[in-house]
Order: structure tokens, then sequence, then C-alpha cells
């Protein structure tokens, strides 16, 4: 009985013990689990993000780059959308497998589109945007990602509508890609969506598959006629430029052998009015002087032979025969 009754006690007070650390190491457990759900309201807003956060659904403050707290759920949640990144939106065909080979799954009801001379053309683009205002874009837009594709194919239905199916085809698609960016932009800035266009690409712009070869042959003919044309052109600016400076090195020849001309003219009559006033002084003389002067020029180009007029009868005839080099 003794031996029950301190086995009871010695009992009594292992259990009374045991339940003490219990509910100990339960309190410390409880505060231990408390820390960790107050200290998950710690985060981290990399470099190109911002945080968003909202207080029982409601959006409250927007918070920088670095490390920050908030309240756990479901107090408070974040969102942290990429504001930086450029996102991409594909419109008529949709990317598999990047490759290589890359493959692509087509949807001609987003691409086959009508232009403005009643032709049907299968218009695939890309759009490329970014966040410009987070709380528009997380908030006061459902799906903004579909809302840019649906806003993307209207715009490049309405501006296809307008032009003809040769400058979709060919000249005018610089000038298309910018006016559906332009217009893009004015339908998501009414919208609301907090997105801002980079770009608008044409990626593959063709006729339907039924009449692609015919329009491939036109379109092959008009790059032979703007290739024609250019070398025409550049065959002019080669040639008129050379004809030009013909003309006017012919022209500087003429005025030049004009000038030498006049020169001469007025030189000889120069010589001529002083030969005629000398000769008004001394005629004889003069007259005499330009005879001389006359037969030096001649003189050394004639041939010459000098006989000698008293040879007697009998005898060889003298002469000396003398050439126009030896008379210089």
């Amino acid at each position: 009985m003794f031996d029950e009754d301190f086995e009871r006690k010695v009992i009594n007070i292992y259990d009374s013990r045991l339940l003490r650390f219990l509910k100990r190491l339960g309190y410390f457990t409880v505060l231990i689990i408390i820390a960790i759900y107050f200290l998950s309201g710690i985060y981290i807003v990399g470099p190109d993000e911002v945080g968003m956060i909202k207080t029982f659904g409601q959006f409250t403050r927007k918070t920088p780059p670095g490390i920050h707290y908030k309240l756990p759920y479901p107090f408070e949640t974040l969102q942290k959308p990429k504001i930086t990144e450029v996102r991409r939106a594909e419109i008529g065909f949709r990317t598999i497998s990047p490759g290589p080979p890359p493959r692509y799954q087509l949807f001609p009801q987003e691409s086959l589109m009508l232009t403005g001379d009643e032709n049907i053309v299968d218009c695939q683009f890309i759009v490329q945007y970014r966040i410009s205002d987070p709380y528009l874009y997380l908030f006061q837009v459902k799906d903004p990602e579909n809302a840019v594709k649906s806003a993307a194919e209207s715009a490049m239905r309405e501006i296809v509508g307008k032009k003809p199916i040769d400058d979709v085809l060919t000249t005018g698609r610089s000038e298309v890609q910018e006016e559906v960016k332009t217009l893009l932009q004015e339908i998501l800035d009414k919208y609301q969506c907090g997105i801002q266009v980079i770009g608008v690409q044409l990626q593959d712009v063709q006729p339907p598959q039924p009449v692609i070869s015919a329009f491939k042959d036109v379109a092959s003919a008009r790059e032979d006629r703007v290739r024609f044309i250019n070398q025409a052109e550049a065959y002019r600016n080669e040639i008129i430029p050379q004809a030009r400076g013909e003309a006017e090195k012919l022209l500087r020849e003429a005025e030049a052998f004009k000038e030498s001309t006049v020169k001469a003219a007025e030189g000889e009559t120069e010589r001529f009015l002083k030969v005629l006033r000398e000769y008004q002084h001394a005629p004889e003389i003069t007259r005499k002087r330009i005879y001389l002067e006359t037969l030096q020029k001649i003189w050394p180009k004639v041939k010459k032979f000098i006989f000698d007029s008293k040879t007697e009868e009998g005898e060889v005839l003298k002469f000396l025969p003398l050439t126009g080099e030896g008379m210089d």
C-alpha cells in the first residue's frame, strides 16, 4: 500500500513537470510561428520591378526597388510587375518552338484582312510594348495582354483597309507599321491600359495561298522595274556630268582659241601699222628691207645652183650645188 501511494505521487509529479514543459514548448512554438508569419512580410523588389501593395484587396501604395516590409497575407498582398521588360504580342501566328528550325502555328482568323482596293491579304505581325503605368496595367484592365492583341488586330485592319494591296505588300510596309503603331497607342491610351507601344513589325505579308504565285510574279516585275529605273538614273547621273564637263572643256578651248586668235590678229595689225608708218617715212628703204626679209625666209627652203658664166670653151662647167640646210 505504501509503495502504490509513493508510485502514484512520483507519477503525478512527473506528469505535472511534463505538462509544464509541453505548455512552455507550445507557447514557444506559437511564438516562433507568429514570428515566422510576420517575418514572411519581408520582400525584395528587383531593379526592373515595382512593388504594388493591396491592403484587404484595395491598392494602397507603390514601393521602389529594394528591401521592404508588408503585412502578411491576408492583410496585404504584393504584385511585382517588370516595368522595363519589353513584352511581345504575336498576331496571326504563335511561336511553338524558337528552333532551330523555328516552328509556328498560324491563326488565319487573325491575319486575313481586306485591303482598300477590296483584295485579301494575309498579314502576320508582332507588337512590342512595355508597362508605362503599373497601376493602370494591373487594376484598370482585366486582361491587358489580350487587350493588346485585340487592339492591335483592330488597328491593323483599319490601316490595311485604307491601303491598296500593292502598298501593303511592297513599298508601303514601313508606313503601315508606323500608322498602326500610332493608332494602337491611341486605342490603348483610351482604354487606360498603362502600356507604351515600342514598335509594330510586319513579319509576313502575302496574298492568300491560291493566288500567291501570281502576286509573286507581279512583285518580281515591280522589283525589276525599280531596278531598271535605278540603273537608268545611275547612268544618267554618270553621263550628264561627263557631258557637261566635255561641253565646258570645249567652251574653254574655244574661248582660249578666240583669245589667242584675236591677240595674234591684233599683233599682226599692230606690226603692219608700224611697217606702214615706216614705209610712209622711207618707201625705198622699207621696200628693200621687206624684200630682203622675205628672201631670208624663202631662200633656205630652195635648192640653189651657182654657175660660173665665164667658163671658156672646152672647160668643165663649174657649178656649186647649195642645199637649204647650209643656208640657214
